[in-house]
């Protein structure tokens, strides 16, 4: 069998967890997936990406003002808006949650309640329960958005493709009544009308709002909502494999200490004198 060397067994090593690493996404069966091509339009793709906070805030602006007002995003807490950094401080978040009313109870006399919301509650979804979304929405139900970037197979380059993917249906493609021609579903038709027009928001940050643009910006968000924590997973991977590459060159180190012995010669009482040697004689000294 061939043998390594030390630095090959640790260069393997790091492929071969690299290859069998789960990816994000992995644990609901779908992969997010973003094609090589694509990849260098997300910040947070690859082993050291990382979110945009500015994007981030973008995201949710359009979030907030757009696919909010039919969408829900149950598992994302106020609280949680921390990460998005600058105008997202202890006060402006319970400035923001106070604007929502939420159910509690039941009080005193065994009645439910209705109360300011506040940083620990989950964002205030739009509709009261999943009747109320379907009546609203001739039918359908909006899916939750906490998740969906784990959800559907291609990840955030699906759903930029989504957001984008509207337009008038080319010849032969023939649209049901109440449905919409889009590009990047199966079927080419969705029941979700079209949501992002030019100029729909404006930014803060003075960034120009166009339809590409505020996709890619709420794509991010909701990547980020999908995998709040990537940022500190990344780094403690990275902090192990460094830790891992450290103690393997140890351990090759230690090892070749302890079992020195067996590369050197052996030395007998004659040292210098080979068994199988023939002695030679005084006389035939020189």
């Amino acid at each position: 069998m061939m043998r390594l060397s030390p630095l090959a067994t640790v260069v393997l090593s790091c492929l071969v967890s690299a290859v069998c690493a789960r990816p994000a996404g992995a644990e609901l069966g779908v992969p997010i997936e973003v094609p090589f091509e694509e990849a260098r339009e997300w910040s947070f793709v690859g082993p050291l990406g990382r979110y945009d906070q500015v994007q981030l805030r973008r995201g949710f602006q359009v979030y907030m003002e757009t696919c909010g007002s039919c969408h829900s995003l149950r598992q994302v807490a106020y609280r949680n808006l921390s990460a998005l950094g600058i105008g997202f401080g202890p006060e402006d978040i319970k400035a923001l949650a106070a604007e929502y009313k939420v159910q509690d109870g039941p009080d005193e006399s065994g009645k439910m309640f209705m109360r300011p919301a506040t940083p620990a509650d989950r964002l205030v979804p739009p509709y009261p329960n999943k009747e109320a979304a379907r009546v609203a929405n001739n039918g359908m139900y909006p899916p939750d958005l906490s998740l969906i970037a784990k959800a559907r197979k291609g990840g955030p380059h699906f759903l930029r493709d989504f957001l984008v993917g509207y337009g008038a249906p080319p010849e032969g493609v023939e649209v049901r009544p109440g449905m919409y021609y889009n590009a990047a579903v199966s079927g080419l038709q969705t029941g979700m009308p079209p949501v992002l027009t030019d100029g729909l928001v404006q930014y803060e940050d003075g960034t120009k709002a166009t339809v590409e643009q505020m996709a890619k910006d709420v794509t991010a968000f909701l990547v980020w909502t999908a995998d709040p924590h990537m940022q500190e997973r990344k780094a403690m991977g990275f902090k192990v494999v460094i830790f891992l590459a450290l103690l393997t060159i140890m351990f090759v180190a230690l090892k070749r200490e302890v079992w020195a012995h067996l590369h050197r010669a052996p030395r007998a009482e004659g040292e210098g004198v080979s068994s199988n040697s023939v002695p030679v004689s005084p006389s035939r000294a020189p």
